[in-house]
């Protein structure tokens, strides 16, 4: 009888109730297949939960699966297994709840975050997708407690055309001497919002500006009230939308555009990379999303969650011509139509929605307080680009995807994109998962992939496009 260490990782603000129903369903299905289950039998959430969980992981047990229930920041997942000498089995679920609605569980996007911090951290995973009850589902764990887990999807490697060498040097040399203004730090256990400024210097010439919250929040509450109230007054003409929200929270989110809008003149900040949680909502009483959202349409490039990469992914996509961009998590798949579907919580350019007269601003999809975006993304022809380090630590790597964003209602609270990919979807995000990719990607709507492999080889990083 195999013997299966399983772990169900979860975090308080998504759907509990439904993760631990997953997680039980989970269990049953390894118990029914033969398996004789050890591990935690409620949702591990706590750095408590993790320290408990630990004493299950068996590195001599034929198959360690990691349920990730809903999603959870990587700590869990360095903890229990950056040292077990064999690939987790990471399982994700499908996103259970209404059209519209915000994401119930995030599970995928969980998931790829283990995969970044474990590969990064020189272990192994794999991926399941899909739901207990699903007959693929079973037949992938029937083959696993067979000891047929199998290999992570190879990287794909093909030779594609490249732009002018001189048009991408021209690009690059733009970039020299930019600085990118740092909110806060990276959010623990976001290790994609890590970086090496050192990398920075060398191979783009940027600089960064660091701000901690504190004084962050410090000039928020010195903005004075002509020009918050004209801030306000601008705004609200902008997105009417506003005015169906709570009037405390909007000036609030007036005052923090105000005070962001002014670091980065005052700074010259080509883009901005904010640790947007949890200082904002819990102890200023407003998520800053749709002040990100109010900076990029303005033309700073912005980023959530202090993802510097991310924004200097960005930056590269605007030298080479791509316009206003987008941070993206990829949270749902279906393989059927070959659609992944790219998401985020609201700090979207009202100029990137599908209808910017109807770029609705709402409360946060988790937080439930002002503000953030809610609209679909603009339909058309797409690239995904990220530029991450490798995980041997040496460099830097860039990812490249693309496809077509799909008329499609806003599957998700927030900003959501339904992107049919030109390679297969499965493979590109199973190869997310084991390649170690960050859970973040950029979308953007022109194609400047000749123009970024060419500034890719002119930099010595390596393409990993799909």
């Amino acid at each position: 009888m195999p013997r299966v260490v399983m772990v169900p990782t979860a975090r308080p603000t998504f759907v509990v109730d439904v993760a631990r129903q997953r997680a039980e369903q989970a269990r049953a299905l390894l118990t029914e297949l033969g398996a004789t289950v050890a591990g935690p039998t409620d949702l591990v959430m706590t750095p408590e939960d993790v320290a408990d969980a630990a004493r299950f992981v068996d590195p001599d047990a034929d198959l360690v699966v990691n349920v990730c229930a809903s999603f959870s920041d990587a700590s869990p997942a360095l903890a229990l297994y950056r040292d077990l000498d064999r690939p987790v089995l990471l399982w994700s679920f499908r996103e259970p709840g209404p059209v519209g609605d915000r994401l119930w569980l995030n599970s995928l996007c969980g998931a790829n975050l283990f995969g970044h911090a474990l590969v990064g951290a020189g272990a192994q995973v794999r991926l399941l997708y899909g739901d207990p009850d699903e007959p693929q589902v079973r037949e992938a764990l029937r083959r696993a407690l067979a000891g047929e887990l199998p290999p992570a999807p190879p990287q794909p490697d093909h030779q594609r055309e490249r732009g002018d060498r001189a048009d991408a040097e021209r690009a690059l040399a733009t970039l020299r001497g930019r600085r990118v203004g740092l909110l806060g730090d990276a959010p623990p256990g976001f290790t994609p919002s890590e970086y090496d400024p050192a990398l920075l210097d060398r191979l783009f010439g940027l600089d960064v500006a660091p701000l901690t919250v504190d004084a962050a929040f410090e000039r928020i509450g010195a903005v004075g009230e002509p020009q918050r109230a004209a801030e306000l007054a601008a705004v609200t003409a902008a997105r009417p939308s506003l005015a169906g929200l709570d009037p405390t929270e909007v000036a609030r989110h007036a005052a923090v555009t105000c005070a962001m809008r002014d670091w980065t003149a005052q700074d010259s900040l080509a883009a901005v990379a904010v640790r947007c949680w949890p200082e904002f909502p819990s102890r200023l009483g407003v998520c800053p999303c749709s002040s990100l959202s109010r900076l990029a349409d303005e033309g700073t490039p912005t980023v959530c969650e202090r993802d510097v990469y991310g924004a200097v992914t960005m930056l590269l996509l605007e030298a080479l011509g791509a316009g206003t961009t987008y941070l993206v998590d990829t949270v749902d798949l279906d393989a059927a139509t070959n659609v992944v579907r790219l998401w985020h919580c609201g700090s979207a350019a009202t100029s990137l929605a599908a209808d910017p007269a109807q770029a609705t601003q709402d409360v946060h999809c988790n937080r439930r307080i002002g503000v953030a975006g809610n609209f679909s993304l603009r339909t058309g022809p797409v690239i995904m680009a990220r530029l991450t380090e490798e995980p041997s630590g040496d460099g830097l790597r860039l990812l490249i995807a693309a496809g077509e964003s799909l008329p499609a209602v806003n599957r998700f609270q927030g900003n959501t994109a339904d992107v049919r990919l030109d390679t297969d979807a499965t493979a590109f995000v199973h190869g997310l998962v084991t390649g170690g990719f960050p859970h973040h990607t950029v979308l953007a709507w022109r194609d400047v992939r000749p123009a970024l492999r060419a500034a890719a080889d002119l930099l010595n990083i390596p393409v990993v496009e799909w």
